[in-house]
Formats: structure tokens, sequence, C-alpha cells
């Protein structure tokens, strides 16, 4: 079990938490990011402007952008959870937080199990590398070992339709093979909780149809589920239960049907 708590001075500390059946758990995080720059000012009065963005605060350094706050949460085993708010609300980061791409600058967060961040939208392994190489990194990152690879291998071949071109160089991909490559990596196996960001492309057209198809198995097959997604259809589809965020903050928690139309009053 993961479990990082930050007090506002930073100290770590390690709880375990007594129920089996909760998969992710927040209780008062914030999530600060620094931005490194003198024009604390401007970039004060653009985000008072827009309509999207968490509350930025200025700071000894610069600035501190509040990505979330204060935001108490707890998801059980099972729970198909929709996120749901306009660009720049806080979804994307509470999915690289619960994911561990980011950390929590205070508050609890635990998590009984890994959570699978399908919101990637570019190789881990840099663009000189093969297709091969970047599906052995990817396959290494999720399981630490290369035993099952070749396997692993071969349905990313046959479903990306890349052929001998896996052997050369990223860099030399068409945006299309490239896309196709990456999201056949991605939806390769199945996972106990997936983070899932429905702006991830899929491919050219003509691969368009299959895609839809596995992504669906894909979520599907998927433990506890995590969704943020502009399309209520999408949502409707996979999910019971919505989280809307608004400024960083979840401001509303209920069924997906309740979540929707408080959205969208």
């Amino acid at each position: 079990m993961r479990v990082h708590s930050l007090s506002q001075a930073g100290r770590d500390e390690y709880v375990v938490g007594d129920d089996p059946d909760i998969v992710l758990q927040l209780q008062d995080v914030w999530l600060r990011i620094p931005v490194r720059t003198t024009e604390t000012r401007t970039l004060k009065s653009a985000l008072v402007r827009s309509v999207t963005g968490g509350a930025l605060r200025r700071s000894s350094g610069g600035a501190m952008i509040e990505a979330l706050r204060g935001i108490n949460c707890t998801i059980r085993h099972g729970e198909r959870v929709a996120l749901i708010g306009h660009n720049g609300a806080g979804k994307s980061s509470f999915l690289r937080l619960v994911s561990g791409i980011y950390y929590p600058s205070s508050g609890l967060f635990r998590a009984s199990s890994p959570v699978f961040p399908m919101i990637q939208k570019s190789f881990i392994t840099a663009p000189d590398l093969s297709g091969t190489q970047a599906a052995k990194a990817h396959y290494l990152l999720q399981h630490g070992s290369l035993r099952g690879f070749d396997t692993f291998l071969s349905d990313v071949l046959d479903f990306s339709g890349l052929g001998d071109f896996i052997h050369l160089p990223v860099k030399g991909y068409s945006e299309g093979m490239a896309s196709r490559l990456l999201f056949s990596l991605l939806t390769s196996g199945s996972h106990d909780c997936l983070a899932l960001d429905e702006g991830f492309g899929a491919g050219d057209a003509r691969f368009f149809e299959r895609a839809q198809h596995r992504l669906r198995e894909f979520i599907s097959s998927a433990g506890t589920l995590l969704l943020a997604s502009h399309s209520d259809d999408l949502l409707g589809q996979f999910c019971k239960r919505g989280l809307v965020f608004n400024e960083g903050k979840i401001v509303y928690d209920g069924t997906l049907e309740s979540a929707l139309s408080y959205y969208h009053e």
C-alpha cells in the first residue's frame, strides 16, 4: 500500500488504513506547482481574465499555482467514477496525482493498488530509439522485468499494424503510426485501477473504429475506473458516480446523473 502524507511544512509520514475496500483516499490534499518567473503580476492578470485554471498565489520565488485545493475523496474497489469539469478545472491534475506522477504538497493520499495512467500523449523514450525499444521501456516500467515481453510485443504489432516499421526509429514515424503504436502499448493488458483522459488520440481514421472497440474492452476490464471526459454519452456508458471539479476543488460528488445536472446548471 502506497501512502503519502505531507504536513504544511513538508514532513513525510506513513500511515496504514484499515479498510481493504478503499482503493484511493485523499484527505485535505493540496497540489501547489511553482511557476519560476518574475512576471507574477502579468500571470495573475491573465489568470483572472481566464475561466479556467486553479488559483495563482504570489510567493518569494515568483508564483505558485494551486492546481488542487483541499481535495477530500474516497474511491472504493470497483467504482466507475467520472471526472467532470471545464478545461483547467483540476481533472488532469487529479489523475496525475493519484497515478503518482505528482505528489501532494500537503494532506493525506493513500493508494492500496497502483493506478495505471492512460494520460500519456508521447513515448517515454527518446525519438531516436526504435518502436521495439519504446515498447520494451513501457513494458519494463509496468512489469519490472521482460518476462512475457515477446507475447506483449506480438499483440502490439498485430493491433498496430506497424510490421517491420517497429524496428525503425520512432522519429521517422508519421503522426498516425506513432499514435497507433502508443495506443497499442497503453491498451495491452488490464489494470486494477485505470486513470483515463478521454483526450488521448487513437490514430488515423481507418484505425479509429478498431481503436474504439479495443478501448471499450480495455475500460471494461479495469477493476476501478477514473474517467475524465467532456462527453456525457461516454461517461454514461462506463460511470455511475461523478466528481465535478472547479478551480482545483471537488464542488460536487454524487451519482453521475446528478453530477452532470449540477455541472450543466
